[in-house]
């Protein structure tokens, strides 16, 4: 029976939420990005990475469901794509490096990961699927780009049902004003809060 969830402030419940980790890949993070995108390199090295992977350890240890998804085509040559990865020129083939999350923040095995073609997994995955056989509502949101993907995300989700909370600093785009004119841009959809704030929660949840 599901739960009555009564307001975006409503505490963290560890039975039914999900970390989702969106995009945080080989092919949006590498070595190449320090030169072509020196801040969202940075940021994410020194600061959105690490805040994952503190939130991860922390869920996996509390038994909280972690998802990812990355940016892969199902073919090699991407006509399965959505036609705005098309015009945007996105394509990871299947199976390739780049569609392959980080080692920082590698699955574990039992972990599920869904490749996706689209800016919201909602619309070329089977998420809302999962989460309802799995018995998920509410949905911790971390990644890039926090502008795009994370974004188109969590709008879709709060129109699912889903109460959406992102961790801000564990989300990282091309800029810091893009970053913080997206989490003011959606907030009416969301809860926002901070990593550290989130573990607490977390930790001091039974």
């Amino acid at each position: 029976m599901p739960s009555v969830i009564k307001s975006r402030k409503d505490p963290i419940q560890k039975t039914n939420t999900a970390l989702l980790i969106i995009d945080v890949q080989n092919g949006t993070y590498n070595k190449q990005e320090e030169s072509k995108r020196p801040y969202f390199y940075q940021e994410a090295s020194q600061k959105t990475i690490p805040n994952i992977a503190k939130l991860l350890k922390n869920c996996r240890e509390s038994n909280i469901e972690v998802i990812y998804t990355t940016i892969e085509s199902l073919t090699k040559d991407g006509r399965d794509r959505s036609l705005d990865y098309k015009l945007s020129g996105f394509n990871f083939a299947k199976g390739c490096w780049e569609s392959k999350v980080i080692s920082e923040l590698e699955p574990q095995e039992d972990e599920i990961v869904l490749p996706k073609s689209s800016s919201s997994l909602f619309n070329s995955t089977t998420f809302d699927y999962i989460l309802k056989n799995i018995g998920i509502e509410q949905i911790i949101v971390t990644g890039f780009l926090t502008d795009q993907c994370v974004d188109h995300t969590i709008r879709d989700g709060a129109d699912r049902g889903y109460l959406m909370i992102c961790a801000s600093d564990g989300c990282n785009t091309e800029t810091k004003q893009r970053h913080q004119q997206a989490l003011s841009a959606f907030a009416g959809y969301c809860r926002v809060a901070g990593v550290d704030e989130l573990v607490q929660e977390i930790e001091s949840t039974p």
